[in-house]
């Protein structure tokens, strides 16, 4: 075999010249003006098809979609519970010897109540009949939108309002907890009957089960009454269409009386008639499941 000729410097420049440009055969990177014609009318016909595809599967997608309300809503028909002030880990502890531990959460609820404040729910919301869904349907093809809402004043959670006790219970070891439900559209929760919310002490057998445990938890109150979540506060009808101020039903849950200075489990749960609130496999479907810690006395904590 012959040995490779080492090509110059010059001569590979020169090459690489001719393959940028080759005035004997008019070839621009090797290929004709005619040749790039050709395949830049192939790709341009080749994207554009593949651009009308994709738009005309996303417009027929998008006729199956409903703005106003998901299509699929299987996996969360049942709704879960969860508290404000809200926390990292549902632990709720504080101090009252010391203000910085229970300032937080304080400031934290005055944030949330905020849009509950009646001058808010009496401008914006309905007077509605109490003990009846607030049932909006559409006409046909006509909807009803902007759905309206029920007011849910804030002085309907009493001594949890914050208006008369400012730090709603901290300062004096009697803390308030809010209690929601979760929204889900549509959902029509009682069948008729109005649900309540109650709250019970929890502690954990020798099996790592969930049991009954009232050592703890000496005396609670509850704003509204009896815990109640009123219907006329259902249905959700969604973001879009309920956007006109929605605010959840809430129940306050004023702690009045609780051993001070441990960890009490707290649990809570919606009772009603198409409430599920004891699925094992779900700990937040109609329930939720806290830890209290009330110091005291510059122990506890801190």
């Amino acid at each position: 075999m012959a040995p490779k000729v080492k090509k110059s410097f010059g001569q590979t420049m020169h090459e690489w010249g001719e393959f940028l440009w080759n005035p004997r055969t008019r070839e621009f990177l090797g290929r004709t003006g005619s040749s790039w014609a050709l395949i830049l009318m192939f790709y341009a016909v080749f994207y554009t098809f593949l651009t009308g595809l994709f738009s005309l599967t996303m417009w027929v997608m998008l006729q199956t979609v409903n703005e106003y309300t998901p299509k699929y809503q299987d996996r969360i028909t049942n709704p879960g519970l969860m508290i404000r002030p809200r926390t990292d880990s549902l632990l709720v502890t504080f101090n009252t010897s010391h203000e910085s531990t229970w300032l937080a959460h304080v400031q934290a609820l005055n944030a949330y109540l905020d849009f509950y404040n009646d001058s808010v729910q009496v401008s914006n919301n309905d007077q509605c009949k109490p003990g009846t869904y607030y049932l909006q349907e559409d006409s046909g093809d006509v909807r009803n939108t902007p759905k309206r809402s029920c007011q849910f004043n804030r002085t309907m959670l009493g001594q949890c309002s914050g208006l008369e006790d400012k730090t709603y219970g901290y300062s004096e070891g009697k803390p308030c907890i809010l209690v929601k439900m979760n929204k889900i559209i549509g959902f029509l929760p009682g069948e008729g009957k109005t649900p309540y919310v109650s709250c019970e002490g929890k502690a954990k057998n020798e099996k790592n089960e969930w049991t009954k445990d009232n050592d703890k938890v000496h005396e609670l109150q509850y704003f509204p009454p009896n815990g109640t979540l009123d219907l006329m506060y259902f249905p959700y009808y969604g973001k879009k269409a309920h956007q006109v101020n929605y605010t959840q039903p809430l129940v306050a849950v004023k702690f009045v009386n609780i051993t001070n200075n441990v960890d009490v489990n707290i649990e809570c749960k919606v009772y009603g008639s198409n409430v599920k609130n004891d699925d094992e496999r779900d700990k937040f479907a109609g329930r939720v499941v806290f830890t209290l810690n009330v110091g005291s006395d510059g122990t506890g904590s801190a």
